[in-house]
């Protein structure tokens, strides 16, 4: 009996370390094709939230970590860098949480939706950098957005966006995702512009 329960856990302890490898070799060809594409790469996420899936993108970016979570923080400044953001603001604080108003034209500027989103803190999961906010009130039923930093190495970080709207009109959740997923895509493109200018400022000097 005491044999067969220590063959169960050295085989638990084998198939774990088998998917940690599996998965550490994909997130490595993920970057890799990244850093080749020099372009965004947009996906869809499921969530529990909500039968829409999340409009996603993420992008490589030639500069460190700290250079990138600094961009994804400067809440106010987001319509400056991402421009399907017409407009973003700090409107308020809760102790170490952030609320954000922002503002993103959808079905290609037949309308404008607007949302406070609370941003919490930044905090480490699963290796990455991740920053999430939630709708505390809209224009909408809701809208999430989750930033996710990882590092690849010194010079070298990949961005993802997973952007989550889901209008109060009764608009196809497909449509909605579509268009998310080019927000994201903006998003990200956005981010990494404005970071790598700054960057490779900073080594010139």
């Amino acid at each position: 009996m005491k044999t067969r329960r220590t063959l169960a856990m050295v085989m638990t302890t084998l198939s774990l370390a088998l998917l940690a490898t599996a998965a550490s070799a994909e997130s490595s060809e993920e970057a890799k094709r990244l850093m080749k594409l020099r372009d965004a790469e947009r996906y869809e996420v499921s969530t529990s939230h909500s039968a829409t899936k999340a409009g996603a993108a993420r992008v490589h970016i030639a500069a460190p970590v700290a250079n990138v979570k600094k961009a994804v923080t400067d809440f106010k400044n987001y319509s400056k860098f991402i421009s399907k953001f017409d407009k973003a603001k700090v409107v308020g604080r809760d102790g170490d949480k952030t609320d954000v108003y922002l503002q993103v034209p959808i079905l290609k500027g037949a309308a404008k939706i607007w949302a406070v989103v609370r941003f919490e803190p930044m905090k480490t999961v699963n290796g990455e950098e991740v920053l999430e906010g939630q709708m505390i009130k809209g224009n909408v039923k809701r809208m999430d957005a989750r930033w996710r930093i990882k590092k690849i190495d010194d010079e070298n970080t990949q961005l993802n966006l997973e952007l989550l709207i889901v209008p109060k009109l009764p608009v196809p959740g497909s449509m909605v995702t579509g268009e998310v997923k080019y927000a994201a895509d903006e998003a990200v493109i956005g981010s990494r512009n404005r970071v790598e200018r700054e960057w490779n400022a900073k080594k010139k000097k």
